[in-house]
């Protein structure tokens, strides 16, 4: 049976939701899942709570746990990251000093390439770890900023690699709801990038429900829910695949000044707090929301009663399933551009649907996007590109050019000042970037 090994396993949601993924699958049971992480506190929380869900599932699952990432990886058939390194809070906090407002930061733009560089050097760190001592495992990576995080792997490691999110079948779930859609008769062709990918097709028994989409757009209550994706569809012709907050700062168009961010965000979008709200009451509001879900896992590790145990959407353990059992599985994922979007370039990576099964992960061609969606697409893509360089050949110059190319900064501000934002950023995260 294989090896799975959780890198980040302290992760109070998601490696919980993973674990119990596996459970539910006959070809993962019995499986080994060694957890890792390097705060031993959270481990050992962790492997309590995964050794009782096996207890009470009465699998054969054996459950491992160290803060050793090499004992952790050898030889593991399928390796899962998600990480996150220092505090990313400047990362927004120093933009707006300079008028830049980020609401998450943590896909492109300067906000990501600062999350990118510092979470680059760990996820480097297991992809050449595991070419030591597992050099056949598949790295599935969950860690953002996705796209530059995965091009950083594809071209400093032979490593099997495939970036996963969950922003396609969430929105495509989200579509569902909006038309009153039953999710299981719905299907859908998604390509871009990560977070930044079309719905090329969204069809409802088999046919097209675009018509219904923009039927949607002019329903108040469904708009309000999504004003800047179905903003991006009003004039790009397509459905993107982040959520409305995310998106917003992807682009110049919706948060250059307070009026435009009042003007299209609301309460009803997800992951918007109530307008009003100041940074703080936002970090007091996430960190009680962090202290909640840690409780809840200490009292389920600890506690009389029964852990749920419900398969979720994320894509990870049926991807295993596909390779161990050779059932076939379509998912969107993010791999190099070979070709498979021929109006992207080459040497990017992408996110496209992935045939898998026993012979692995087999990439679907898609062709060329509708022009006006490559372009989008390939805007955010030069910052991308520019970072990674960067952090290649350990040389500030070219994050000094991508944050030039940001369509959000370079909106709004001068050379100077984009020279002087970034210096503070370098300086901020001087513990973790060394260049």
């Amino acid at each position: 049976m294989p090896k799975l090994t959780i890198v980040g396993a302290g992760s109070f949601v998601f490696a919980r939701r993973l674990i119990t993924d596996m459970l539910t699958f006959d070809s993962l049971k019995d499986s080994t899942i060694t957890l890792m992480d390097i705060n031993q506190e959270k481990l050992d929380m962790m492997t309590k709570l995964a050794k009782k869900m096996v207890e009470q599932e009465g699998t054969k699952t054996i459950i491992e746990a160290t803060t050793n990432l090499e004992e952790a990886c050898i030889d593991a058939d399928y390796v899962a990251t998600m990480i996150r390194v220092g505090d990313s809070r400047d990362n927004v906090a120093i933009p707006r000093k300079y008028g830049i407002s980020y609401a998450i930061g943590d896909t492109s733009g300067i906000s990501g390439a600062f999350y990118f560089l510092t979470n680059a050097g760990a996820i480097l760190n297991v992809a050449k770890t595991m070419e030591r001592v597992c050099p056949s495992g598949l790295l599935l990576n969950y860690t953002n900023p996705m796209t530059m995080l995965s091009k950083m792997v594809l071209d400093l490691t032979d490593t099997k690699y495939v970036g996963l999110c969950h922003s396609v079948q969430g929105t495509a779930q989200q579509l569902a709801e909006y038309l009153d859609l039953p999710f299981d008769e719905v299907a859908y062709k998604v390509a871009g990038i990560n977070h930044m990918a079309w719905f090329l097709e969204f069809k409802y028994q088999g046919k097209d429900a675009y018509p219904l989409l923009w039927k949607a757009l002019d329903d108040p209550e469904v708009y309000k829910r999504d004003v800047v994706r179905w903003e991006i569809m009003k004039y790009l012709g397509a459905f993107v695949t982040e959520s409305s907050i995310h998106t917003s700062e992807y682009n110049a168009y919706f948060r250059r000044t307070p009026e435009m961010i009042d003007r299209y965000t609301n309460e009803n979008m997800w992951g918007v707090m109530p307008k009003g709200w100041t940074v703080e009451e936002r970090l007091k509001f996430y960190k009680k929301m962090r202290a909640d879900q840690e409780e809840e896992n200490l009292e389920l590790a600890n506690g009389d009663g029964k852990i749920p145990i419900e398969r979720s959407h994320e894509y990870f353990s049926r991807i295993l399933n596909a390779i161990e059992t050779n059932e076939p599985y379509v998912f969107n994922g993010n791999v190099r551009n070979n070709g498979l979007i021929s109006n992207l370039p080459a040497p990017s990576v992408v996110e496209v649907p992935i045939m898998t099964d026993a012979n692995g992960l087999n990439p679907c061609f898609i062709g060329e996007l509708p022009t006006a969606l490559a372009a989008y697409d390939q805007n955010n893509l030069n910052v991308q590109e520019l970072v990674v360089e960067g952090f290649k050949k350990k040389d500030r110059k070219y994050i000094y050019q991508a944050a030039m190319f940001d369509n959000l900064v370079s909106s709004q501000l001068t050379l100077d000042q984009i020279h002087d934002m970034v210096d503070e950023l370098f300086e901020a995260h001087e513990e973790f970037v060394d260049f």
